[in-house]
């Protein structure tokens, strides 16, 4: 079967992030990049993860996020409206609570970065 066969065959989500805002946002926007490998000691992760992901909805200047994981791999970038909104979220003792756990048992390893988007756009049929 072709690679486009079976890509059609998938029930794949209409949207990739999910937006806190009516419709996209209109760039330029930041975007949060954080990649990382899971360890084996996740005691505690799935709670931190549930609780960060409420609190950060909170945040003025949050735009959404997109997040995935494929075999102890993981990717979770957040759009933020400017760089004081992703500022404000690093103060936030809970989240800094979970960074520390996550240097500290949760992540084998992990990288992560701030960009600009000069240009987004969409399609879907």
């Amino acid at each position: 079967m072709e690679k486009t066969q079976l890509f059609k065959q998938k029930k794949l989500p209409l949207t990739m992030i999910n937006w806190y805002t009516p419709t996209p946002p209109t760039a330029p926007f930041y975007a949060s990049i954080f990649n990382y490998y899971l360890s084996d000691d996740l005691e505690g992760y799935e709670a931190y993860d549930t609780e960060t992901l409420e609190l950060v909805k909170q945040i003025p200047g949050f735009l959404g996020y997109e997040s995935m994981k494929h075999e102890g791999r993981g990717m979770f970038i957040s759009y933020w409206q400017n760089k004081e909104a992703i500022a404000e979220w690093a103060k936030n003792p809970i989240h800094q609570k979970a960074k520390q756990l996550g240097q500290g048992k949760w992540y084998r390893y992990y990288h992560s970065m701030i960009a600009e988007v000069d240009r987004f756009h969409s399609h879907q049929l």
